[in-house]
């Protein structure tokens, strides 16, 4: 199984950014322990703070691996374009933000992908990805 994370803007500082939101680990952290939890699969990563090389990622991927792990993070209530890269490829896409984002600002409760992704998962901190990874077995 091919599965890929994406993370969008601001998700390059985790572990300096916030720790009281986002955690005081690092993504890299988080992968690696990805990666020893789920040797079976074959897991890959890419983080952009811009939006059109998060759309040209999907694109890329979107047609060719088992799974798509995607936290656009501010994109996903912004971004229509990522919402519908997300409705124009074949494969499942999860969702993923690490806060839970119906605690938060109100225009965080709106996402212009949910409705094309297979599942939402908020709230959990970097066990987000971790529980994106199950679904997908």
């Amino acid at each position: 199984m091919k599965l890929i994370i994406i993370n969008g803007p601001n998700l390059n500082l985790l572990g300096k950014r916030e720790p009281e939101v986002y955690g005081a680990d690092s993504f890299d952290m988080c992968f690696e322990s990805l990666k020893n939890k789920f040797p079976a699969i074959e897991l890959e990563y890419f983080q952009s703070n811009i939006e059109g090389e998060l759309i040209d990622k999907l694109h890329e991927v979107g047609f060719s691996y088992d799974g798509i792990i995607l936290n656009a993070a501010a994109y996903t209530h912004t971004s229509i374009g990522i919402g519908d890269a997300v409705k124009a490829i074949e494969a499942p896409v999860i969702e993923v933000h690490i806060s839970n984002v119906h605690s938060r600002e109100d225009f965080r409760h709106t996402s212009y992908i949910a409705a094309n992704a297979k599942g939402v998962i908020f709230g959990f901190g970097l066990k987000s990805y971790e529980l994106a990874v199950q679904s997908f077995l």
